[in-house]
């Protein structure tokens, strides 16, 4: 059985994924589970969030990028052979000062960006009943559940870039639900409109390619006795279902600017509930107003904790895990305490809509 796999997914930037994956992955191993973070987005922000800078360094300046996503992905395209045992590396063992920590990444590379024109062509191959463009198409969704099982997790959290690329159409067909963060503003609200149509027609497109897959296995003769053994272990026999369920959205507030009225940002809060329904979820919304807070696709309404995340960046710790040693004093203290209940609430709303069930 695979592990449950949530892609925090929009094409829009600067609207907090990377912010969530990184605090909802400290906070899932803080409630006992085992968690790997994926870092599928080019520029690797996920991974610069954990890991210093001199460490990043000889992370990424290895040759043939052994221990990032973009070596155990690239290993499965090159001939389609042997997928890779894919390096974990293990961000959580000083915090939880354990001997196996629960927290593990999938650490990113900006050489990603590199596989873009080889998985659109594999994408395309598939229809021409080309069996190992299958392996190609499916290698970041292997390399996945290859770290999950690893791990022995119990959810991986994937980071995604911000774009309609063939990256995040591979990487999407790995995960089994979408959150949609969003913020307060025109631009992340204009990009529901090409979100949600582009998700139904890459599930579509994939369920399409499945039934071609399918009768593939279905056409081919047992293999020869003589063929190698390494030959028989490189291929599949079932592939992800490439569900993509979007289970909600949350809101990053910015904080208000004096030459913003607050009107303004609730005009983008009446308008959000209608058009992520419409759009994104394709159901009709006959309402005419909705407040957000009584959406039941709203998951969270999260503040941006601007002065925490500057102290978390330093300390490279979740914010509701800043100590006054740290910097946290006062009002900031008070304020990490707050993001703890935030994003506690937040990972539980998440784990219910996945029937994620917490270690008693």
């Amino acid at each position: 059985m695979s592990t449950p796999v949530i892609a925090f997914f929009n094409n829009t930037s600067g609207v907090g994924k990377t912010t969530l994956v990184y605090h909802l992955s400290w906070m899932y191993a803080d409630l006992g589970l085992r968690v790997v973070a994926a870092d599928l987005d080019p520029q690797a922000g996920l991974t610069a969030t954990f890991l210093d800078e001199e460490y990043l360094n000889n992370l990424w300046l290895n040759d043939d990028h052994s221990n990032t996503i973009y070596g155990a992905i690239n290993s499965r395209l090159v001939g389609f052979g042997y997928p890779v045992i894919p390096h974990l590396e293990d961000v959580g063992k000083q915090q939880f000062s354990l001997i196996e920590s629960p927290l593990a990444l999938l650490a990113g590379d900006l050489s990603l960006s590199l596989l873009e024109d080889q998985l659109a062509n594999l994408w395309s191959q598939c229809l021409n009943n080309v069996e190992q463009a299958y392996y190609g198409t499916t290698a970041i969704e292997e390399t996945i559940q290859g770290a999950a099982t690893m791990h022995k997790a119990d959810i991986v959290l994937m980071d995604l870039g911000s774009n309609l690329s063939a990256i995040n159409r591979a990487a999407l067909i790995a995960a089994d639900y979408i959150v949609t963060p969003l913020s307060l503003d025109l631009l992340s609200l204009q990009g529901l409109y090409s979100l949600g149509p582009t998700l139904n027609n890459w599930r579509q497109e994939w369920r399409k390619r499945l039934t071609i897959w399918k009768k593939l296995q279905n056409a081919k003769t047992l293999p020869a006795k003589s063929l190698h053994v390494r030959e028989k272990s490189r291929n599949r026999k079932t592939l992800p279902a490439g569900n993509m369920l979007s289970i909600g959205y949350v809101l990053l507030q910015h904080a208000v600017r004096l030459d913003r009225p607050i009107q303004e940002y609730e005009r983008w809060l009446i308008r959000i509930p209608r058009e992520y329904h419409q759009l994104v979820l394709g159901e009709e919304f006959t309402h005419d107003v909705v407040p957000i807070t009584d959406d039941s696709y709203c998951l969270a309404l999260l503040k941006k904790y601007y002065n925490l995340m500057a102290l978390a960046r330093e300390a490279r710790k979740p914010m509701f895990s800043l100590k006054p040693a740290d910097g946290a004093l006062g009002s900031h203290m008070q304020a990490a305490l707050g993001a703890y209940t935030d994003f506690q609430q937040l990972a539980t709303k998440i784990a219910e809509r996945v029937n994620l069930p917490f270690p008693k």
